[in-house]
């Protein structure tokens, strides 16, 4: 296969909900959408779902740009492949900037299961028809106002919650929740905004009697020795989301057992490819995992929920209905959630529509490259 004309949209979408987590609130996402175009006509997509500002990862959108356009759309269209893996081998030398990676590779996997004919959950070997969903709550400025927010996904038949804690909101919302959701499936995420000093254990510590299925990322990303140390102290799993960015990373984890769940993240992770990876190792090892999210417009959506079709994926995944964060999505029809489940698409390729006037409205900026193969292909 040979990409002759490689497009990426920088898109503003407003949330219905504005969302805190511990470093940041917003209200809106910008995200860049990756198109491209092979030389047989097909048009495939992907999503970098780069968070705007440094606190989440060092990727950011900006950033993001100027390393797919400088680098990693150059070398492909100058790149024939069979699969995306072959692909993505021209930007081997580029180290990092997984969230550019990651949207770049989601468009070759949908152009790779469009030619083969099938979905692309089939392609990557996915077995399930539906996808079991949960969603991620942010910091409320009341523990009432996260009540309100809880009860409205348990009413809308979300089978997890996630709830974003920080130092002086953990314990006593996390306790509230509880309380009136006691049979409730309940974790809680920190964003590496915890120390990993004996005080943070110890106030950390407080969850364990809650029943929580996990505590995800409490430490810095790279403070696997923090998590390990945690992990041996409590019941609950500390499941690691920032500190597995690639392989080696969840090695380190398995070796030093600071972590008994792993959030597969495909942004995180550089894209559909080395999450899988990530899903194939976790699953020989006897790790339990879950597609987590970073409120991805459709097209990332989809990716995650094909990736999430796959066996080892045994806990509830972000990849809640569109009308959760968007009042309006890029795809049509939007992923919609019945009672908490999500139907895995069976159309060859990423399996939604691209509405593309409302990208257009939507879009900050845009810029287009080509091959001399395009010319050819246009005048066809």
């Amino acid at each position: 296969m040979k990409i002759v004309a490689a497009a990426l949209h920088e898109v503003r979408l407003p949330l219905v909900h504005a969302f805190q987590t511990s470093s940041h609130r917003k209200d809106h996402l910008d995200h860049i959408l990756v198109e491209l175009t092979d030389a047989e006509g097909r048009t495939g997509w992907g999503e970098m779902a780069s968070p705007a500002d440094p606190f989440y990862c060092p990727d950011t959108t900006d950033i993001d740009w100027y390393v797919a356009w400088k680098y990693l759309v150059p070398r492909l269209l100058e790149t024939e492949w069979e699969t995306p893996a072959e692909a993505e081998s021209c930007w081997a030398k580029i180290r990092g900037y997984g969230f550019a990676k990651a949207g770049v590779v989601g468009a070759l996997w949908d152009l790779f299961a469009q030619a083969q004919g099938v979905s692309m959950s089939h392609a990557l070997g996915g077995e399930r028809e539906t996808v079991k969903c949960g969603v991620s709550l942010g910091i409320e400025p009341t523990i009432d106002r996260l009540l309100e927010q809880v009860q409205k996904q348990v009413d809308a038949g979300y089978h997890r919650v996630k709830l974003k804690i920080a130092p002086g909101w953990d314990v006593e919302p996390v306790r509230a929740v509880r309380a009136a959701f006691p049979d409730h499936d309940v974790h809680v995420d920190a964003n590496g905004a915890y120390p990993g000093t004996e005080e943070a254990f110890t106030q950390l510590a407080k969850l364990d009697p809650f029943h929580l299925t996990m505590i995800e990322q409490p430490f810095a990303p790279r403070n696997f020795v923090a998590h390990a140390e945690f992990q041996s102290r409590i019941e609950t799993p500390v499941c690691l989301d920032e500190s597995v960015v690639d392989l080696d990373d969840l090695e380190t984890m398995l070796h030093l057992h600071a972590g008994r769940i792993l959030n597969i993240k495909v942004s995180r992770m550089g894209g559909l490819t080395n999450a899988k990876r990530a899903h194939d190792r976790a699953q020989g090892a006897g790790i339990p995992v879950w597609c987590g999210g970073m409120h991805e417009f459709g097209v990332g959506r989809a990716a995650n929920l094909a990736l999430s079709s796959l066996a080892g994926f045994s806990l509830p995944s972000d990849v809640s209905g569109s009308d959760k964060y968007y009042a309006r999505d890029v795809i049509t029809p939007p992923v919609v959630a019945v009672d908490g489940w999500v139907r895995v698409p069976t159309a060859p390729g990423l399996g939604f529509a691209i509405d593309r006037e409302w990208i257009t409205q939507n879009t900050l900026r845009s810029a287009t490259d080509r091959t001399e193969d395009a010319a050819t292909l246009h005048r066809l």
